[in-house]
């Protein structure tokens, strides 16, 4: 035999192509040569699994050497096809035997003794092999990340005399135990160590309930930042299905950490300085940026007039359709961003206009350039615009710990959103425009009450929509079935930015 055929896996996005490992020996001199559009540290595999295969005690055959992987027009990076290629040369080479081999995919970086080390997407690897119905070969150090799925033909190996032994069916490798972690609640983030600021925390309570994304606007140090981070803390757990997802982005990444933080709501806080690519993703590795990152979660942009507009421009796309395109010279990737956005701004470059504690050294001009750095079409997708206002000195000498505290709310958000989700099968916030006219019917004063905030506010057709949604919202809170007037007034009250 001097073919072999072996399976593994390439890393696209949140993807995982299969990949088939061709080994041909042939006559003529000596030599490895790989071929099927692989980079670099793919073609740096021969001298990996050169070194591999005689360090444990296997030969490397004195013939040429020919490893395609293919599609060849699928580019090929890092070193996860290292174990399928050894695999290959053993099988090729008649110094392995393993009639199944069809049915099995392999991943893994071999070291120069033959052990076999972590890789990059672990959890989409495993997850496209379990679709297809392969038996799946990983390594040991990303066990506890794979083990995540509850499949039946996981295994995991540290060393590649181990996998040699249970292809040949000398030495059968346990199938892979899965993962036991138990979500668990950051309990330190409290919604209830907000001073005051009762409207905001309103506001903040009915972003959760609607999948709304927000903006507060006001001086420094009035608690704009900590109403942010107490968002996921009253944000309903995640799912199963969630939670392998967040996991999965962030094991592309190369940041999957399985400790107590796993299913938490990401809370992603990229600073003003982010590129495009830190914030949308992409780069020479195709990774998942910020949004990305936040999917399912949170995403907050603190100082939002510092950032720049163009990185700012690139987030109306994923805002409105929950995914981020990414297109460059040799791929073409797609990564899912369905996030909360939620950002904090001063009214001004100093950040005390209209203040009663300081007085603002800002000239009108000066306000006017730091307002427009921020389009008006980006001000239009936040949902609710809000105004945190000055702390009055009575609440300063509080002690007590206010109200409401994160898990109380938790549950009311989370009675909300199934009220949504039964019937609708979707949250408030994405709601196409047909389906949220068939959920929210007004009556003639409630229009002409509409007709005038647009007139007076100068309000765009998507803010029009926007404000229908969050008075949908705040009547689901209140267990209304129907959008009342004083729903609709208050809905009014948070398009202050327009």
């Amino acid at each position: 035999m001097n073919l072999a055929t072996i399976h593994t896996r390439a890393l696209q996005g949140i993807n995982a192509p299969k990949v088939t490992v061709e080994v041909h020996l042939s006559n003529g001199l000596p030599s490895f040569s790989i071929v099927g559009l692989a980079e670099t540290a793919v073609k740096e595999s021969r001298d990996r699994v050169r070194s591999a295969l005689l360090n444990c005690d296997f030969d490397l055959p004195t013939k040429r050497i020919v490893v395609n992987l293919s599609p060849a027009d699928l580019p090929k990076s890092g070193g996860r096809y290292d174990l399928a290629i050894a695999i290959g040369i053993l099988l090729a080479s008649e110094q392995l035997h393993c009639p199944d081999i069809a049915n099995i995919e392999l991943v893994g970086e071999l070291g120069l003794t033959g052990d076999i080390r972590p890789v990059q997407g672990i959890l989409p690897f495993v997850q496209a092999t379990q679709q297809q119905g392969q038996q799946a070969i990983v390594p040991l150090a990303n066990a506890e990340e794979a083990g995540l799925l509850d499949y039946n033909r996981l295994f995991a190996s540290d060393h590649l005399t181990q996998v040699c032994a249970h292809l040949s069916e000398q030495k059968a490798l346990p199938p892979l135990p899965r993962t036991k972690l138990t979500q668990c609640i950051d309990t330190q983030l409290d919604l209830s160590d907000v001073i005051g600021q009762d409207h905001a925390k309103r506001a903040l309570i009915l972003c959760a309930a609607g999948g709304h994304n927000s903006i507060f606007y006001g001086p420094p140090g009035t608690g704009k930042t900590l109403l942010a981070s107490r968002l996921p803390g009253i944000l309903p757990p995640l799912t199963n299905t969630q939670a392998i997802d967040v996991a999965s982005l962030a094991s592309l990444s190369g940041k999957a950490t399985l400790d107590k933080h796993f299913g938490q709501r990401p809370f992603r806080h990229p600073h003003h300085s982010a590129t495009a690519v830190a914030l949308t993703g992409g780069g020479s590795g195709a990774r998942p940026g910020e949004i990305s990152l936040a999917h399912h979660g949170v995403l907050f942009l603190d100082e939002l007039p510092e950032f720049n507009r163009a990185v700012l421009e690139m987030l109306r796309e994923p805002l409105e359709s929950g995914q981020i395109s990414i297109a460059r010279a040799n791929y073409h990737i797609t990564f899912p961003a369905r996030f909360q956005l939620i950002a904090a701004m001063n009214p001004c470059p100093c950040g005390y206009f209209g203040s009663t504690v300081k007085t603002c050294q800002c000239t009108e001009p000066q306000r006017q350039r730091y307002r427009h750095k921020l389009s008006g079409p980006l001000l239009d997708r936040f949902d609710l615009q809000v105004e945190v206002a000055e702390i009055d000195k009575k609440h300063l000498q509080q002690t007590k710990k206010g109200k409401p505290t994160s898990p109380e709310t938790q549950r009311q958000v989370t009675a909300c959103q199934n009220t949504q989700l039964a019937r609708q099968g979707c949250l408030n916030a994405h709601l196409d425009n047909k389906t949220l006219m068939q959920h929210v019917c007004l009556s003639e004063p409630q229009q002409h009450l509409l007709n005038q905030a647009i007139d007076r506010l100068s309000l765009s057709l998507r803010a029009y929509h926007r404000i229908l949604k969050i008075a949908r919202t705040i009547a689901d809170f209140e267990q209304s079935t129907s959008v009342e007037t004083a729903h609709l007034s208050e809905a009014i009250q948070y398009r202050r930015l327009n």
